[in-house]
């Protein structure tokens, strides 16, 4: 027997006639989970359990040689596990696969039978390559971008500037596990880090950029040239104008230490929440077996109706107000009282008085922009940076990513948007990485966001429904133009994935073909 097959656990999954083209199928080899498919006529066995939260990709939706997570959207090629789309940060383990006898074999190594993700391959700095990659901000974007450099080879230097005292870390996890450890929650441990050459400065901040000297000054007074640079400080939290906002208790989510103190300073306590964003509701939620009342004050009716509309809207408040959350909607808070210090009620414009040991601001976002005032680097009417389809600002070789920047979104006819999700975030990194090696991509994402909501819902004129809301099972295809434009489904995948692909590929879903879909997302032709 060779070294090889000693090396390897074999066993026959299925027979060759089990599946057509285009499908797949979850089987097991040694107790671990593979994903087999058959694809273009040929057999091949990846890793099943996506690299982001771990769902099931057999549970997903595949076309080509391309699974999508049923969750978040993330894409991995069916041949070799590599990542296609985010917010997956890491590639598949990829199996041996050989058909003998019209029977399926697949082969694990033994050396590797308990790796349920792999990193790409990437290189390191070359000593005497002075180019400079400078990446503002510590977030997705930096991150991402910093990571294809190095999966494309670039030998120079890389050097990632937060005002953070973390290593980049999800801050998707903030609003779900609020007591959350940092440690638990980075992307990329430190030795990584020093592995493939990314300089990692924290705890400093951009004053100002020089577009003309290709420098950026620090907060501590120090000057750094760069050859490229990748801004990417993203946004903060924006604060109530109000009386009564300096008093203790008052709490915005924005790092993990603001999620514990949050988690902390709620047990058992009365917490009046401020705006019914999607993170706001997500904080609402976990706090329901922790907090002694929940109070959500929204501006206007419903929670999502200007982006999801009234029915998803009216939908989240009925889950949300079972789990007695009381709702205070067209409302606003003019003032916050306190006793000693201390945060004690909640003034409406309505007039009503909340009673509130916690108040938790979430009103919406600033882009943290002020240091490029007076720079050349253009900015939008509201301080965002405006990027083209190669995330490339208006000064050859500075790019802009993440919250921070509108960009034009391919499937709204390259309308400039402004949108702030961790996966559009990682995929301007990537682009932006990739046109400074010059390699021209454009931007193609489909935003992915909530685990229920993918596309651009604004201006939408109707929804087509599927399900009910009643049984929470249901698909909601927002059309405008008698097209689909966004989704939104709950238990109801793998819809949202299916939909994703196709307007990732370009397709059109007309208002027609949404009206005829079925159960498992196929989409009826009708010509």
């Amino acid at each position: 027997m060779s070294g090889t097959k000693l090396q390897e656990v074999t066993e026959v999954v299925c027979l060759e006639s089990d599946l057509k083209d285009g499908q797949m199928l979850e089987v097991e080899v040694r107790h671990h989970s593979v994903l087999l498919t058959r694809s273009e006529g040929r057999y091949s066995a990846i890793g099943n359990q996506c690299t982001h939260y771990g769902a099931p990709l057999s549970k997903g939706f595949i076309t080509g040689n391309k699974v999508r997570c049923p969750w978040h959207g993330a894409c991995f090629n069916v041949h070799t596990g590599d990542l296609e789309e985010f917010p997956g940060m890491d590639c598949l383990p990829c199996h041996k696969v050989k058909i003998l006898n019209r029977k399926v074999y697949v082969s694990l190594n033994k050396k590797t039978l308990w790796q349920e993700k792999r990193i790409k391959n990437m290189g390191a700095a070359v000593a005497g390559v002075t180019h400079t990659v400078l990446l503002l901000g510590g977030g997705a974007a930096s991150l991402i971008c910093a990571e294809t450099l190095r999966q494309e080879n670039f030998s120079g230097r890389i050097i990632m500037v937060t005002r953070d005292d973390l290593l980049p870390y999800d801050k998707t996890r903030l609003s779900k596990v609020m007591n959350v450890e940092s440690d638990s929650i980075l992307l990329r441990k430190r030795e990584f880090y020093h592995k493939y050459d990314i300089e990692v400065w924290l705890r400093k901040e951009a004053l100002s950029v020089d577009t003309d000297k290709k420098t950026v000054t620090f907060d501590d007074g120090s000057v750094q040239c760069y050859d490229q640079l990748l801004i990417s400080t993203g946004c903060r939290a924006k604060g109530l104008n109000v009386p009564g906002m300096k008093l203790n208790n008052i709490k915005m989510l924005e790092t993990p230490e603001d999620a514990r103190q949050i988690h902390a300073a709620c047990l058992g306590c009365n917490v009046v929440l401020v705006g019914t964003s999607f993170v706001g509701m997500e904080v609402a939620s976990y706090l329901i077996d922790k907090a002694s009342s929940i109070t959500v004050i929204g501006s206007s009716e419903l929670p999502y109706q200007n982006t999801l509309g009234p029915e998803i809207g009216r939908f989240t408040m009925t889950m949300l107000s079972e789990k007695n959350i009381k709702f205070f909607m067209n409302d606003n808070v003019t003032e916050v009282r306190g006793v000693d210090g201390k945060v004690k009620e909640v003034v409406l414009k309505s007039g009503k008085v909340i009673p509130a040991d916690v108040l938790i601001v979430g009103v919406g976002i600033l882009p943290n922009s002020e240091f490029l005032q007076g720079s050349k680097i253009q900015m939008d009417s509201k301080k965002f940076v405006t990027v083209d389809k190669y995330m490339r600002t208006n000064v050859p070789g500075v790019f802009c990513g993440g919250d921070l920047a509108t960009f034009p979104l391919a499937m709204a006819k390259n309308r400039p948007v402004n949108i702030g999700h961790w996966q559009m975030a990682q995929a301007h990194g990537r682009i932006a990485a990739l046109n400074m090696v010059d390699k021209p991509t454009e931007l193609n994402s489909v935003p992915f966001y909530w685990t229920v909501l993918l596309g651009y819902g604004e201006g939408y004129t109707e929804i087509v429904m599927k399900g009910k809301f009643e049984d929470r099972k249901f698909l909601a295809l927002y059309i405008k133009n008698d097209e689909v434009i966004a989704a939104v489904s709950l238990n109801y995948d793998p819809a949202v994935s299916a939909v994703a692909e196709r307007l990732a590929a370009g397709k059109i879903i007309t208002k027609e073909e949404a009206q005829y879909v079925t159960p498992h997302c196929h989409f009826v032709s009708l010509f």
